[in-house]
């Protein structure tokens, strides 16, 4: 009964229904914490109730940056620009420095370079990496050359969520501004020709606590109670301009799946909560960090699984294998995306970004922007823009939507949290996780040689994938599996965080890339010091990160060893 129900939702999506949602979000800016963002989510929650979710708009203060006016002057030409959210805002006489060329402004860009109380030019966007090590290197400012012919709107602060009195250092310390590609271009020519050049920047940045505004919609499945898991499926609703791609039409999709979902609770084995973020634009992820940190300890015992989703629907989008996902959420990512799309799932590990703020509680993840363009091939990968090339612009308009692929990429949502909420066992695959964590040991195990003996992980890893397989084939027969989808969950709370942090699950790293298994960077830092005075220093880390490891996996193994 549930595939059918699958089939007849899916085949029920609503472009039209979705459209008519979309073009009441597109009449609004919706920058965080604005009058006009709260008008806006009103409206989601008005249709919300009326699919049935009983609904809370919580307020709560976040550290918000809204980018005003901008200019640079440089050579004594005025060049086209706009400043960034948690840029410093420069005073009305501007910040005057010499400009440093640092290319691209990788790591060895910087390195060696003696940049302090400069500005330092960049050909490429404003991220958070590149403001950290200009931070570090003691930069004055940031000025970037588009990578195209637009000018995005970006925020570059790396500290996730709203800062600590502990991650308040780690806010940008510069002047940040990009400029037209051409123009930027025609500077950097004129610095390399000419020798030394001063540039002068002008920012107007907004920056500070304010009120925002978070919607929470849910419903209860039929038979649960107040302790019953849920699925979480959120997306932000705050935007650059209009943002009617980023993120309206996520929106839209969201109420879909309500509106689709709705209609058919008596199916539903556990209930369904949606979050509409603020703060995700100007506050980095500050929405959805708050709310892991004052719903922890409920969203630790009760949420079984974490859907994202932003960007759906964008002309021309129609790359949908590439979409980030918790290994033991890949098998459901292929079957969504291979039934709803025709394509074939690539097995993506979910990047650093996104409102992935679970991950320390330990709440397995699937999907962030689903559908993109894919790049073509010998073209500059920091010059394509894999959501379009009106991503955080004003022209993020009504017609960069195509509504046959808006209602393509519903579909595969309405796919993945139908099965979530329905299938009698959860579609957590913790042998898939076991064989992806198996491939990362083995090549840290060449790497390290004699350095560090990690046998014992890959012992456990080995024991993992055994006893998610065992956990399965029981469950098969089983009357009753509330014991063995709790086991899943307690599985999870060990291993999400070790899979996708440091290891600290009650804080959130950086927004900044991290490798795969970030907890296990000090094993991949003591490989890199075999041979120096600094491995036996190392060593001691690297033993500290393995032993959470094989802690981790014991959890989990007693977990699902023991339902």
């Amino acid at each position: 009964m549930t595939h059918a129900s699958l089939c007849e939702l899916t085949s029920a999506v609503s472009a039209d229904e979705m459209m008519r949602n979309l073009g009441v979000m597109a009449e609004r800016v919706k920058l965080a914490g604005t009058p006009e963002e709260l008008e806006s989510l009103r409206f989601v929650e008005a249709r919300m109730q009326s699919f049935g979710y009983r609904t809370t708009v919580l307020h709560h203060p976040a550290y918000i940056s809204l980018p005003g006016a901008a200019r640079v002057t440089a050579g004594g030409m005025a060049l086209p620009c706009i400043t960034h959210s948690f840029s410093l805002s420069s005073g009305p006489d501007g910040l005057t420095a010499p400009l440093a060329d640092l290319g691209t402004g990788r790591p060895a860009d910087f390195a060696g370079q003696d940049v302090r109380g400069k500005i330092v030019l960049i050909e490429g966007m404003a991220t958070p990496a590149t403001t950290a090590r200009a931070n570090r290197a003691g930069a004055a400012g940031q000025l970037h050359i588009s990578p195209d012919d637009q000018l995005h709107e970006m925020c570059i602060s790396p500290v996730w969520g709203s800062p600590s009195d502990v991650t308040r250092a780690h806010l940008p310390t510069t002047v940040a501004v990009t400029v037209e590609r051409q123009a930027g271009l025609a500077l950097r020519d004129r610095l390399r020709a000419g020798g030394p050049l001063d540039a002068t920047l002008f920012a107007e940045v907004d920056t500070g606590w304010r009120e925002t505004p978070l919607l929470v919609a849910e419903l209860d499945g039929p038979d649960a109670g107040g302790e019953a898991p849920f699925v979480m499926f959120s997306g932000h609703h705050d935007t650059w301009h209009q943002g009617v791609m980023d993120n309206g039409a996520a929106n839209a999709t969201m109420m879909e799946v309500a509106r689709l979902c709705a209609g058919r609770r008596g199916e539903w084995q556990r209930g369904l909560r949606f979050c509409f973020w603020s703060g995700h634009s100007q506050g980095r992820y500050s929405g959805s960090a708050w709310y892991a940190d004052a719903y922890w300890d409920e969203l630790d015992r009760r949420c079984v699984a974490h859907v994202n989703t932003d960007s759906t629907g964008g002309r021309g989008a129609d790359d949908l294998a590439h979409s980030g996902a918790g290994s033991e959420l890949w098998a459901l990512a292929a079957e969504a995306v291979s039934a709803q799309a025709r394509q074939d799932y690539a097995r993506v590990r979910s990047g650093r970004n996104g409102d992935q703020s679970f991950w320390g509680i330990g709440i397995p993840a699937i999907f962030n922007s689903l559908s993109r363009h894919a790049r073509p091939e010998g073209t500059d990968p920091q010059a394509h823009m894999a959501l379009g090339w009106w991503w955080h612009t004003a022209s993020d308009t009504l017609d960069k939507i195509d509504p046959e692929r808006l209602a393509r990429d519903t579909r595969v949502f309405v796919h993945v949290v139908w099965r979530l909420l329905t299938a009698p066992l959860l579609p957590l695959d913790y042998a898939d996780h076991a064989r992806a964590m198996r491939g990362e040991l083995q090549s840290l195990q060449a790497r390290l040689g004699d350095l560090l003996d990690i046998s014992l992980l890959l012992k456990r890893t080995d024991a993992l994938e055994h006893a998610a397989a065992a956990l399965a084939s029981s469950a098969a027969g089983a009357m009753e599996l509330s014991r063995f989808n709790a086991a899943l969950m307690r599985a999870s709370r060990a291993l999400v965080p070790l899979d996708y942090t440091q290891g600290d699950r009650f804080r959130h790293d950086p927004a900044l890339e991290q490798h795969p298994w970030p907890s296990l960077q000090p094993l991949r830092h003591l490989a890199d010091a075999a041979g120096t005075a600094e491995a036996p220093f190392r060593r001691v880390s690297a033993l500290q990160a393995s032993n959470r490891a094989a802690h981790a996996l014991r959890l989990a193994i007693e977990a699902l060893e023991a339902p």
